[in-house]
């Protein structure tokens, strides 16, 4: 280690640099000029205070810095060892998301391109089942700079999430309760879509029955459940929430929500076979945009969050750590399907 420790001393001329900064920059170098290969073992937190007279918490801000890159990793009672020899690395992130739903893969598209080559991002996905996330974060925990998750909305999701320290977690696209200081930039579903259903009420009583489909065992928010039932009731609109779509059963005069698009694909393709024209026979809404709904069948209307936004704005919040709490605005786009 007389190599590190002298790489150490070197640094210290550099005035410039922090001394937490003066030992990340000597534990590269010394990867570098392969001084240090992976699986070597760094100098122990109280070596490193004999050898160079540094803080406790210098050096293990030093190391932790390393770890959050994927450059050094700790094991119990073991020490700290060089885990990868790839310098570059600025930051490796998690990405917790539900699924590879189509908006979430615009998300995950542009947040890999703001971030650029230099963050490695490695993408979980818990499909709203609470043992999965649970497993996923175990595994994780302590392996990663940065995490972003978009959470399960319950009580024990949000226990689990106080594990991680808030200077390093970012929450998006679901809300919620964290206690501390903590960073999100999420949604919020029952204002929201309530007030985007107000803005369609000519179009909406133009159909007999305006049917909802909703699974209350899944990753379908709970306030566009809420808001819908809201909607109807004030405004005595014949309405009906389903869980599932039976297949041919698409109905004349009916129009349909969606929150997955499951369903939507399948009364699309009913409705093609009926020679119904969407707009006039049925009407659609969904959640969600995305470029195949601006397409399809003249255009789907949808009430929808920007992703993209959210991607680069979480991406951002990676870059420079400011601390963000925003709930991002959900628009109407308005196409032929009403």
């Amino acid at each position: 280690m007389s190599i590190l420790f002298e790489n150490i001393n070197k640094q210290k001329e550099i005035v410039t640099f922090t001394k937490h900064e003066q030992i990340v920059n000597a534990i590269l170098n010394a990867i570098e000029s392969k001084a240090l290969k992976r699986g070597d073992r760094l100098p122990s937190i109280n070596k490193m205070v004999a050898e160079i007279g540094f803080a406790r918490k210098t050096i293990v801000k030093a190391y932790e810095d390393l770890k959050g890159r994927g450059i050094v990793e700790s094991k119990n009672f073991k020490g700290y060892y060089i885990a990868d020899v790839n310098t570059n690395t600025k930051l490796r992130v998690a990405l917790l998301l539900f699924a590879f739903h189509s908006f979430q893969e615009d998300f995950y598209n542009t947040f890999r391109k703001e971030l650029g080559k230099k963050y490695i991002i490695n993408v979980f996905f818990h499909h709203n089942n609470i043992d999965v996330f649970k497993d996923i974060l175990t595994r994780i925990s302590g392996r990663y700079g940065m995490y972003v998750v978009a959470p399960i909305q319950t009580k024990e999701a949000g226990l689990l999430l106080k594990n991680i320290p808030s200077e390093k977690l970012l929450v998006i696209d679901r809300h919620i309760p964290l206690p501390g200081d903590y960073s999100y930039i999420a949604q919020e579903f029952e204002d929201a879509t309530y007030n985007q259903l107000k803005k369609l009420l000519p179009e909406i009583k133009k159909y007999k029955k305006f049917i909802l489909f909703f699974k209350e065992d899944t990753d379908n928010p709970l306030g566009v459940f809420n808001a819908f039932n809201k909607f109807i009731q004030e405004f005595n609109i014949k309405a009906k929430v389903e869980r599932e779509y039976k297949k041919g059963s698409v109905a004349k005069n009916n129009l349909y929500f969606f929150i997955s698009d499951n369903y939507l694909w399948e009364i699309l393709r009913d409705s093609k076979l009926k020679n119904y024209i969407i707009g006039e026979d049925i009407g659609v809404l969904a959640h969600n945009d995305n470029a195949v709904k601006e397409i399809i069948f003249g255009g789907i209307t949808t009430i929808s969050t920007d992703f993209k936004k959210m991607a680069l704005e979480s991406a951002n919040f990676i870059k420079f750590r400011e601390p963000t709490r925003k709930i991002m605005p959900s628009e109407l786009i308005h196409r032929n399907s009403l």
